[in-house]
């Protein structure tokens, strides 16, 4: 996803995928956990105390909104934070910010 993305045509349909995404708490930790470094769909799995479909479902969200990466590595697949994403959420609500404050 990019910023004309979020500045143009779909941009309701783009901020909704990730709003919703972002409105999970199992979701924002499997971010944060990212944020630290590219992990495994096991790996991410063994932070909580539910089923491997759980994760793999919460993952595919996170996917659908541009949220994270998958990059298969040797047998393994590996996760990892897709910052483009929230540094066009970043700069759209400058944007925000901006058109409001000259109002």
């Amino acid at each position: 996803m990019d910023k004309n993305n979020l500045n143009g045509e779909g941009e309701a349909t783009n901020l909704n995928i990730i709003f919703k995404a972002l409105s999970d708490p199992v979701r924002r930790k499997i971010l944060a956990l990212l944020k630290e470094r590219d992990l495994t769909a096991g790996e991410i799995a063994s932070f909580f105390d539910i089923s491997w479909p759980s994760i793999s479902h919460h993952l595919n969200i996170l996917k659908q909104a541009g949220m994270v990466v998958d990059e298969r590595r040797g047998q393994n697949i590996y996760y990892s934070i897709n910052t483009s994403v929230f540094e066009d959420l970043i700069s759209y609500g400058m944007e925000i910010l901006g058109k409001k404050s000259k109002d």
